[in-house]
């Protein structure tokens, strides 16, 4: 968890930098488009501010959410939805995997250069090292997930089907938006950095809203936002 001096040598107010970070990476806006938003509102920064306000405090703040949502993810071991999806960085395409659990909670995400055996199951150990292991493995018929699957000796958890796994594919949506509004990636590790930054957000402000009445969402998403508001807070 990072300490509270994390905003000790800025000179700007603690609030309009997350407020900043919360609108690049929660939503599909570009970093002008922050800055934009930013000054209607009386903030004058040039968007590499926010570039830097984002590289230096979104993988802070991701950090801490997944900390406080730590004892909630308990329920995640039962059933894991998995999907690869493929990202170009300079024009070569690369494969982002990711875990999701059976209530739509972003669990890992990882980017391989390629998705056979070997990809999978360094997905596979690096997610269960973190969430345990899952009663049930729900994928797409790639051969990759049941080679894997089959060599740490869970092949019989494994259920395929392309109907199954419509909480992974309907989960890729949220970055693909995203992953337009930023113009793609240049670098593997600037994927992997905003793709687990982008699903701590994503899981911390996703309040399935289909799924509850208007007086339930909203005080959820009032309790997400102070919370929000709280990162890091001194």
């Amino acid at each position: 968890m990072t300490k509270p001096a994390s905003f000790k040598y800025f000179k700007t107010n603690p609030e309009i930098i997350r407020l900043a970070v919360m609108l690049y990476v929660r939503f599909p806006l570009s970093l002008r488009n922050v800055e934009d938003l930013l000054y209607e509102r009386g903030i004058d920064v040039r968007h590499e501010t926010v570039r830097y306000w984002w590289n230096r405090f979104g993988p802070v703040f991701a950090a801490e959410i997944r900390k406080r949502r730590i004892e909630g993810m308990k329920s995640s071991k039962w059933r894991w939805h998995l999907d690869e999806m493929f990202v170009k960085i300079n024009g070569e395409r690369h494969y982002l995997w990711r875990a999701v659990d059976h209530e739509g909670e972003v669990l890992e995400s990882f980017v391989t250069k390629t998705r056979d055996k070997k990809a999978a199951l360094k997905f596979l150990n690096k997610a269960m090292r973190k969430h345990g292991c899952p009663d049930v493995f729900v994928t797409d018929l790639l051969g990759s997930y049941g080679a894997a699957l089959k060599d740490i000796g869970l092949a019989n958890r494994q259920e395929t089907g392309r109907l199954l796994n419509n909480r992974a594919e309907n989960s890729h949506l949220p970055f693909r938006r995203r992953e337009r509004a930023m113009l793609r990636f240049r670098r593997m590790r600037s994927l992997q950095k905003f793709a687990a930054v982008h699903a701590s957000v994503y899981n911390h402000f996703n309040q399935e809203r289909s799924l509850s009445t208007r007086p339930n969402f909203k005080l959820n998403r009032a309790a997400a936002l102070a919370e929000w508001r709280g990162l890091c807070a001194s």
